[in-house]
């Protein structure tokens, strides 16, 4: 047995899920802000010096991926990082709209004064939390973190676990492409009168009309990513 295999077999047996849920995230989080780039190949080796762990959790982190689509496995010719487009980002956008659109709802006919009161507090968050420093091409992580929280809060009650996780992976799928267009700034939109307009709608309960600014509110950045997409892909 190898001294490598070694180590793997003794982090198996006390804790070796955990290195590989960590490693997940990592590389999650890596491909997710733009640090591993589409298409860029994903070598075992170079992955496990880089992030210092086994060859196992390696592979088994890269296969969990491939199931997000962040990572494309290839054949007899391991792992990349899956490609970007203009027709994949519009699918994206366009699912989005669609899953948001019925959690939403749901969750405005049977939202509690508890949910309500989740909204507010995540609205709350989200204005007192910067979105970038002065020059920065990119959200701050505590942005993009209030920001998901909001936007998830709002979709909390809608009564489906599954429905809710759908719409955090689709989610995260958009940070990505967002994060690869350099959005930090879109011009003409304030986006934080967007963000208290679905806020508002919601919590008074009005459906059709938190529907109509939460759609409009992911078109109007989608237009704007699509430009950017197109400048890079095209």
């Amino acid at each position: 047995m190898s001294a490598e295999r070694g180590l793997e077999t003794v982090a198996a047996g006390s804790g070796g899920a955990s290195i590989t849920a960590q490693l997940f995230d990592r590389l999650r989080d890596d491909i997710l802000n733009g640090a591993l780039q589409p298409g860029q190949k994903l070598k075992i080796e170079t992955l496990r010096e880089h992030y210092e762990v086994g060859a196992s959790p390696v592979r088994e982190a890269l296969s969990m991926l491939t199931s997000e689509g962040l990572v494309q496995r290839l054949d007899q010719r391991g792992f990349r990082v899956s490609d970007i487009s203009v027709t994949a980002f519009e699918e994206l956008l366009r699912t989005r709209c669609w899953l948001e659109e019925r959690a939403l709802r749901e969750s405005i006919a049977s939202g509690s004064t508890a949910w309500e009161e989740g909204v507010l507090l995540a609205h709350h968050r989200l204005t007192r939390t910067p979105r970038s420093a002065p020059g920065a091409d990119a959200a701050s992580p505590g942005w993009e973190q209030a920001h998901k929280l909001f936007h998830m809060s709002l979709l909390s009650a809608c009564g489906s676990g599954f429905l809710v996780g759908f719409c955090e992976q689709l989610y995260d799928l958009n940070i990505r492409y967002r994060n690869l267009a350099g959005a930090v700034a879109y011009p003409s939109r304030n986006v934080a009168a967007e963000h208290l307009a679905i806020c508002e709608a919601a919590i008074a309960h009005e459906a059709d009309r938190a529907v109509e600014l939460l759609i409009h509110h992911y078109t109007a950045t989608g237009e704007f990513l699509r430009m950017r997409l197109n400048s890079m892909t095209g």
